[in-house]
């Protein structure tokens, strides 16, 4: 009897034994998910930076479209800004024209003079007629203050009946395009009356600095 047990149990140690061997390796099955985790994250890492890419380019496009869509806008309504610019000759010949034929001491005060004086006026108001057809426009100067983003001050003229920095002379008309600037007005400006003090004061200055 006593051996019958002892074989007994030697046999359930063994089936023991045998069942543990048999059991499912839990490491082995532990770092398998770990590796369809890692997996898992990398696919959601690449989805993410598709998606990223995608955003970027359909910006990128759309960015594209705005300037193309601006540079067309431009070249039609601007097209002809050079074109403009060189036309402003005409305006600038009419008047020097007018200037030197008014200083002729020869014709000066005669009918003829007149009659030519008004027929520039005539061309000078039709060229003006036609740059305002195609959105060209002179900027208005005498009596406004200097705006530096439309005039330029050749000279102050010393006059106490306006304030500091009005217009009261324009040397040569500015125009616009649309809203650019073809040229800005050249112009006069007011300033006050300077005293003999501080004339002699300049004066003593101006030659300090020589």
């Amino acid at each position: 009897m006593e051996k019958e047990e002892n074989k007994s149990t030697a046999d359930n140690e063994e089936i023991k034994k045998s069942s543990e061997n048999n059991k499912p390796d839990q490491s082995a099955n532990n770092d398998s998910g770990d590796d369809n985790e890692k997996e898992e994250k990398s696919l959601e890492e690449k989805i993410a930076e598709l998606e990223d890419k995608l955003a970027r380019t359909f910006a990128e496009m759309e960015n594209q479209r705005r300037r193309f869509e601006k540079e067309k806008i431009d070249a039609f309504e601007y097209g002809g800004y050079a074109f403009a610019k060189e036309a402003l000759n005409l305006i600038d010949n009419l008047e020097r024209s007018k200037n030197v034929l008014k200083n002729d001491e020869k014709i000066k005060d005669t009918e003829a003079l007149k009659k030519t004086l008004d027929h520039f006026d005539i061309i000078y108001k039709d060229v003006i007629s036609i740059f305002n057809k195609n959105n060209i426009t002179p900027i208005e100067s005498i009596n406004k203050k200097l705006d530096p983003n439309f005039h330029q001050a050749m000279m102050e003229i010393e006059d106490d009946n306006k304030e500091p920095g009005t217009i009261i002379q324009e040397i040569q008309k500015g125009f616009m395009l649309k809203d650019r600037l073809l040229r800005p007005s050249l112009v006069g400006v007011a300033k006050k009356t300077t005293s003999k003090e501080e004339k002699t004061d300049e004066n003593k200055e101006n030659l300090k600095d020589k």
